[in-house]
């Protein structure tokens, strides 16, 4: 029968995960990464740099995405939910390993801003959570439609240019849209349009920044 983890063994947990999560390299996609099967393009430099900036922002937004789940997990009521956070969490693992290796390709780097942004989604993810599960859930969704709106927006400006990115962001659109309709399916409310304007701000502040550094 498995062990119970107490409120602390979540914890250490949890500190495990934001050490892999922050340090590049360190964390190990389990599937195969959709650029594996698309061949290198001839980019300019002037490409190059701008996909480097997409893909830092969208490295950024997987690791906002380890600090919401996370903190939702800690604070969660029902162990269902608590359950369906860290399954979201791990799944996003992979395109945080995607990113962090289409940026090494680049010859980018991964943003500076990243324990901050991590800190204040973990904060965020446990407020949502202490708030209720309905609440919990909605954030998720509400979370992953900004998401999947950069991600078609950054797939218009590389598509047909840069294949590998290209290839990894179509599938991180497609399992970003699956976690939104899960969380709304497992009973997440819908947030009220000004609620969601808000997000959309700091979330257009927070991509602007990581484009950069």
């Amino acid at each position: 029968m498995p062990r119970t983890l107490s409120f602390t063994d979540r914890l250490i947990g949890q500190f495990d995960n934001a050490l892999r999560t922050l340090t590049p390299g360190a964390t190990m996609a389990r599937t195969a990464n959709p650029a594996d099967a698309v061949a290198h393009s001839d980019l300019s430099d002037t490409q190059r740099r701008h996909s480097e900036g997409l893909m830092r922002i969208n490295h950024s937004g997987e690791v906002c995405a380890q600090g919401l789940y996370q903190g939702q997990a800690l604070t969660a009521g029902l162990p269902t939910v608590r359950a369906s956070m860290m399954l979201a969490a791990e799944e996003e693992l992979d395109h945080l390993a995607w990113c962090d290796q289409r940026l090494q390709e680049l010859q980018g780097t991964t943003s500076w801003m990243n324990p901050l942004f991590f800190t204040l989604s973990y904060g965020l993810g446990a407020v949502a959570g202490a708030a209720g599960d309905r609440y919990s859930l909605g954030f998720v969704a509400a979370t992953e439609d900004q998401v999947s709106h950069h991600l078609s927006a950054h797939l218009q400006q590389i598509d047909q240019i840069d294949g590998r990115s290209t290839a990894i962001l179509k599938q991180m659109l497609a399992d970003e849209r699956r976690h939104e309709e899960s969380a709304l399916a497992a009973g997440g409310i819908e947030f009220a349009p000004p609620v969601k304007h808000l997000m959309t701000v700091v979330s257009k502040l927070m991509t602007k920044v990581a484009y950069y550094v």
